[in-house]
């Protein structure tokens, strides 16, 4: 465990924290209420991009730099500011104060369009940016010129093993009122672009069930309905050896880690919505009554059903295929192009 604290007088600016990885949705603006926090007390994760102001735009920049940093598609713009920036969760957010100049936002709350807007108590330094806006997942941003870690005597989180994870809660697809999960929409939209660098172009072939619910229609959609197919199968911890040509594997959730115990090409997916599509344990069968033939059995309660068709999230999508190298290739390029146009709307939320 550890706590971070201001780098400038050592006050101690959080609880004891230990560290995961930084989810997929960590990029994400969805919808237009409150989300809640991003990461869990008690837990941090390290933004290894550049984070907030200042901003250059896209042409300004050019082809050439952004390859540099990383980014090999056109963005709106890009950030200038420090890489390593550490998420941690409102609540564990100790000894700070408000920097009101620097509190703007849409409506609800503050998105950090100024910078750090928290400073040190003890000393006044800015330290931190807090996000709470509408459309905005909940966390502070710690910047990691401003704080230092500290190692703390305190009980640590055990590392889970692969072996493990298959036991490890699963987050649902679908929330109560019918809509899709936006940790769903983002996990799989970080997938799919990883998926689409895989295929090299060739249609993939995806097996019935949950898999094909989230990825299906977008792949077909995007990828040539006639061309020579790849197949793509789940593998993981717990899961028989897959011989296809693409697996779809786990991200761990606090290594960040890719299970990578496979011959072909290997697809990263959150653990928490990997182990859904994997195990789908939210199912409860009861025996049947009322006259229906013994043996029979019937979901009890039934499972929660969408009310639309899902797509992924359109933004975290062209966020996660712009970083990718193989995007340079003509053909991936134009699925981006058409993605940040709009033009695959039936394809992406948003």
């Amino acid at each position: 465990m550890a706590v971070f604290a201001c780098a400038g007088c050592g006050t101690v600016l959080t609880s004891p924290v230990s560290q995961v990885a930084l989810p997929a949705h960590a990029h994400q603006r969805y919808g237009h209420d409150l989300l809640p926090a991003l990461l869990e007390p008690g837990t941090y994760a390290v933004n290894p991009e550049p984070f907030g102001p200042p901003w250059r735009k896209w042409e300004e920049i050019g082809a050439e730099e952004a390859a540099a940093r990383g980014v090999y598609a056109p963005a709106h713009a890009l950030s200038y500011g420090p890489p390593g920036a550490v998420a941690v969760a409102p609540g564990d957010v100790r000894g700070t104060v408000l920097i009101l100049e620097r509190c703007d936002g849409y409506c609800c709350g503050l998105d950090g369009r100024d910078g750090p807007n928290l400073a040190c108590a003890r000393c006044g330094d800015a330290v931190a940016t807090l996000i709470d806006d509408c459309s905005c997942w909940q966390v502070v941003w710690l910047d990691p010129r401003a704080v230092r870690l500290l190692d703390v005597d305190a009980p640590s989180r055990r590392v889970l093993s692969w072996e493990d994870l298959p036991e490890q809660p699963e987050t649902p697809p679908v929330e109560p009122l019918g809509a899709w999960s936006p940790v769903w929409e983002a996990a799989v939209a970080v997938a799919l672009a990883h998926l689409l660098a895989a295929s090299g172009g060739m249609r993939v072939v995806v097996p019935d069930g949950p898999v094909a619910d989230v990825f299906r229609p977008a792949l077909d959609a995007l990828l040539p309905p006639r061309s020579p197919a790849k197949s793509l199968a789940l593998a993981g911890p717990g899961l028989p050896a897959t011989a296809a040509d693409i697996a779809l594997v786990p991200r761990h959730p606090q290594t960040g880690e890719t299970w990578s115990s496979c011959a072909g090409a290997t697809v990263p997916l959150a653990a928490d919505v990997w182990m859904y599509v994997a195990f789908n344990r939210d199912r409860r069968l009861r025996p049947a009554s009322g006259g229906l033939p013994e043996g029979v059995y019937r979901d009890d309660p039934p499972p929660l059903l969408p009310a639309f068709s899902f797509r992924a999230d359109r933004g975290v999508f062209l966020h996660t295929l712009a970083r990718l190298p193989e995007v340079r290739q003509p053909w991936l390029r134009a699925i981006y192009d058409r993605a940040e146009d709009n033009r695959s709307s039936h394809a992406f939320w948003r």
